[in-house]
């Protein structure tokens, strides 16, 4: 049978109100009677009931965390950002995955919940109306973290990655390149769309390069939709000599698809990345890469909850933290 608190008390001949102090660290307990308590404790193998205490504080110290795919090296960062500061502020971690799916999405908030987590970070790619309206309804604190939610009603931490983009597609120019193409992730998502994809469009005509539809290649973010992409960038009827991409997965594809049609990076076709996780030190020739501060993203995200779900002031809550330009092999 499982020992309780009442058993610990018993045994020890105190109160249950002095093993609780005892338990969470209250002051208020004489040293003798402190030393005697933990002493039963570790002969019966007590364990406090994180549910009960739960109940009882109307708190779990619990944050829920939605991913898209923890396969991702990229969503992987940014929850490691995240359970660093979860772990620092003494909370735990329920962590699931929705595989991108709409309907998955929210049947995990709904089930985060019903577990009576006392906050929740989201990640995803499409933040739609419903997945807004459900947000404003809950009861605890959401924030997003490298997700785009258009309205700005739901707090997030993010990068500019509209002026990311632009930032890479003004590199090539001011390299001479004219013929620039982009793989990228998923349009009908906004940071692609509204974000990325704007970016690019801005640095283009800004240098009076006419934008053309078929040096935009849509991928979902992976190795093989890169390769696809080069593949279909090099359909274009003027190929492109620079190429940005939306992932580093992707920035991988469109380098192993050149060189399985004899082209040479960079001396062919130069290649920036999006994101600058490990994977772009993974390949040869290393990746030039938009920085993007995954682990920060997550930390500051976790950190935003955490001052939501202690009531504290809140002087900001739409974060946009720096990015940069690491310059690698895949550039000349």
């Amino acid at each position: 049978m499982n020992v309780t608190i009442y058993d610990v008390a018993r045994e020890a001949n105190v109160s249950m109100a002095t093993v609780s102090r005892v338990v969470n660290g209250n002051p208020n307990v004489k040293p003798a009677t402190r030393k005697k308590v933990l002493e039963v404790i570790e002969r019966l193998g007590y364990r406090p009931n994180a549910v009960a205490r739960g109940l009882a504080s109307k708190k779990t110290t619990t944050v829920g965390v939605i991913i898209p795919d923890i396969s991702s090296t990229f969503f992987a960062e940014l929850a490691r950002g995240i359970e660093d500061i979860a772990t620092m502020y003494k909370y735990n971690i329920i962590l699931s995955n929705s595989d991108q799916n709409k309907d998955k999405e929210l049947h995990l908030l709904n089930t985060m919940l019903g577990k009576q987590v006392d906050g929740i970070v989201f990640m995803g790619g499409n933040i739609t109306a419903e997945h807004v309206d459900e947000f404003e309804k809950s009861p605890v604190p959401i924030v997003l973290a490298g997700s785009i939610e258009e309205s700005e009603k739901i707090p997030s931490v993010n990068i500019n990655y509209e002026q990311a983009a632009y930032d890479a597609v003004q590199t090539f120019i001011e390299k001479g390149h004219k013929e620039i193409g982009i793989a990228i992730g998923p349009l009908h998502e906004p940071i692609n769309e509204a974000k990325k994809l704007a970016g690019y469009k801005r640095a283009l005509s800004e240098a009076g390069i006419e934008y053309r539809e078929e040096l935009v290649a849509e991928g979902d973010y992976t190795y093989d939709s890169g390769i696809e992409a080069f593949e279909k960038l090099m359909e274009a009827s003027v190929k492109p000599t620079a190429i940005f991409a939306g992932s580093d997965e992707m920035a991988l594809g469109v380098v192993h698809g050149a060189e399985d049609k004899g082209f040479s990076v960079p001396n062919d076709v130069e290649v920036i990345s999006s994101d600058n996780t490990r994977l772009a030190l993974m390949v040869r020739p290393q990746l030039t890469s938009v920085v993007q501060p995954l682990y920060d993203i997550g930390a500051v995200a976790m950190r935003l909850l955490t001052k939501y779900m202690n009531k504290e002031k809140v002087t900001e809550n739409i974060v946009v933290l720096p990015h940069r330009i690491e310059y690698r092999d895949s550039t000349k």
